[in-house]
């Protein structure tokens, strides 16, 4: 199984990847400049803020997958619970990802089958959420999930980072949500 490409050791806010980019059957990556009066986020609370209300046609899209999938024998993964998280750790889970990386300023996600890997990683630094995606196929149907798939995870992702733009700047979290645990 492959292991995930590490950051740069000079660069704590890089993304991880799943292999090198030229290896990749899937890459994207997206960013949002929040503003100038954006609160600081760390990549767990992006994610979680990104998450909290995800865009309208998400829950109906992952019902199709799982509908379509099942029929091949791929797991139901049920989409987003939208549930609040405030402390997570290596190999916990986030809905259906689990947990590879946590760091204040990066948050790596995956989901392994015997068709495809998945990385998400999220980054947080300076008022800029980066949301960077891998895939590696392992057989046709991998191959043939990833058409339709990586389309719609482009729109998906830009349209996530749009309403994580809007919600930052409508007020919708705060210094004091944003300040470590005991602060």
């Amino acid at each position: 199984m492959p292991q995930p490409s590490k950051p740069l050791r000079d660069n704590p806010f890089a993304a991880q990847t799943l292999a090198p980019r030229h290896e990749l059957s899937f890459y994207d990556s997206r960013s949002v400049v929040l503003g100038p009066n954006a609160p600081p986020l760390t990549a767990l609370q992006a994610w979680t803020l990104a998450m909290s209300k995800p865009v309208p046609f998400l829950k109906s899209a992952f019902k199709i997958r799982d509908a379509i999938a099942a029929r091949f024998g791929v797991k139901r993964i049920g989409g987003f619970s939208n549930t609040p998280v405030t402390h997570v750790e290596v190999g916990d889970k986030l809905d259906f990802f689990l947990i590879e990386d946590i760091t204040p300023h990066r948050l790596t996600l995956t989901e392994r089958d015997t068709h495809l890997d998945v990385m998400t990683c999220v980054t947080a630094q300076d008022g800029r959420v980066t949301i960077t995606s891998s895939v590696l196929t392992h057989n046709w149907f991998g191959k043939v999930y990833m058409w339709p798939v990586a389309p719609a995870h482009k729109l998906i992702v830009a349209l996530t980072l749009a309403r994580l733009k809007r919600a930052v700047a409508q007020g919708m979290v705060t210094a004091r949500e944003t300040s470590p645990p005991g602060s």
